[in-house]
């Protein structure tokens, strides 16, 4: 099933079986609403995941941190999702995704507009911290809700609408700072935490649980006792696989933020204006969201292992052509959209693995822990810029510098996505 079919309702049966239609429908209208619900929180993360860094001129300019405490205000909200997506993804598995959902979407929500409140670099960082443990919390929630609620030809293209709200998410952040004054940079967190105030609601109200979490909860109920979590993660046939997926998650968010914090600056570097430059930051998430869900398609289709190929020779040739060409707006406006575009659709490649690799009873712990230590990796990633860029590598030579990391990646995303089950003809 494609990604349009999520988004219209059922129109023929068979045979006049209305009783049947009608539950289908409400089963397709049910599926419809939640991954809604899931892409409209996922905009919601990505505008605050990237607020930090589109607003960080104007509370520079009102609050002159030093290099360290800018450091630790960029690493606040990354350390708490690291822990929030552990705890989170590892309570849904006994208590209910719906729940912990609501309740981290909710806290992150209220944290972010805590952070208008802030008064000193100290405050800022705690608030951050605190915004982070709850969008860790919805994470890896997020993606178990979207493989359980449409289990079988559309699971991937489910995974891959809830993820690209993330890049529009981060798109809107740069568009509001764009429109509002340095000195209004509160505005973004204002955005970022009335959205998901509103949203959680209507989730309580709306969203129904999904299929595979209630089947876990009844198996508890009835003492069946579900895979133990560390014996999936760690079992002696899951171990290489758990590692591989770690280290894959680990190297492609590494990549992710290295772009996502330093795009701008090499542009810049590279001859551009601040305004291109914005303009090709805003170019990098459209471009992932467009590719994220073309990919997320194609992995329920005969070329899933096409598409993996190419998202990964696609974002190697992009940032080849990105530090050797030229430096004209347009060229590089599109190979940003081409580079925003690989670099999340190995994103949804690895959601869409990590969702599959875990039975529903641990698929939330299993995620989270993915996660988490992919959190690592965007943390590393910055820092591995700043390396190079410290020991006198220009702008193209980061750019290309990194291309051992992706080529390592390619592998880990190759091996992963080629060992799962081919969808049916």
């Amino acid at each position: 099933m494609a990604v349009h079919e999520l988004l219209r309702p059922s129109t023929t049966g068979l045979c006049g079986e209305r009783g049947s239609m009608t539950s289908e429908e409400a089963k397709a209208a049910a599926a419809r609403r939640t991954i809604l619900f899931c892409f409209l929180v996922a905009l919601c993360e990505g505008l605050d995941l990237q607020a930090a860094g589109v607003a960080a001129g104007g509370l520079s300019r009102e609050f002159l941190p030093t290099a360290g405490q800018k450091g630790l205000f960029f690493s606040a909200s990354t350390f708490g999702l690291s822990i929030g997506a552990v705890i989170g993804g590892w309570l849904a598995d006994r208590i209910g995704r719906k729940k912990v959902l609501i309740a981290a979407i909710g806290a992150f929500g209220l944290f972010s507009l805590l952070t208008i409140f802030a008064w000193d670099m100290q405050s800022l960082t705690i608030a951050r911290l605190l915004t982070g443990l709850g969008l860790g919390g919805a994470l890896p929630n997020l993606v178990a809700v979207a493989a359980e609620t449409s289990v079988g030809a559309n699971r991937n293209a489910s995974i891959a609408t809830m993820y690209i709200g993330m890049p529009l998410g981060g798109a809107v952040a740069s568009l509001i700072i764009l429109v509002t004054a340095a000195a209004n940079w509160r505005s973004v967190f204002v955005s970022g935490g009335i959205a998901p105030l509103v949203i959680v609601p209507f989730m309580a109200a709306f969203m129904p649980e999904p299929p595979g979490a209630l089947t876990v909860r009844r198996s508890r109920r009835v003492n069946t006792p579900p895979a133990s979590a560390l014996r999936e993660l760690f079992g002696r046939e899951r171990i290489a696989g758990t590692l591989l997926l770690w280290m894959s998650f680990f190297l492609a968010l590494l990549i992710l933020y290295l772009l996502l914090n330093w795009l701008p600056t090499l542009l810049e570097g590279r001859g551009m204006s601040r305004g291109q430059a914005a303009g090709a930051q805003i170019g990098f998430n459209l471009g992932g969201a467009a590719c994220a869900l073309l990919v997320g398609t194609l992995l329920d289709t005969q070329l899933r292992r096409v598409s993996i190929v190419a998202t990964f020779v696609t974002l190697t040739l992009a940032l080849l052509a990105l530090g050797k060409g030229p430096a004209q707006s347009g060229f590089v406006i599109s190979l940003t959209l081409l580079l925003g575009g690989s670099v999340l659709a190995a994103q949804t490649i690895l959601y869409a693995v990590a969702a599959d690799s875990h039975s529903a009873a641990n698929r939330g712990t299993g995620v989270g822990a993915a996660v988490a230590v992919g959190r690592v990796g965007s943390i590393a990633g910055p820092l591995v810029a700043a390396l190079l860029i410290g020991t006198g590598r220009t702008p193209s030579q980061v750019l290309t510098g990194i291309l051992p990391v992706v080529i390592a990646c390619a592998i880990g995303v190759a091996i992963l996505g080629w060992r799962a089950k081919q969808p049916d003809a």
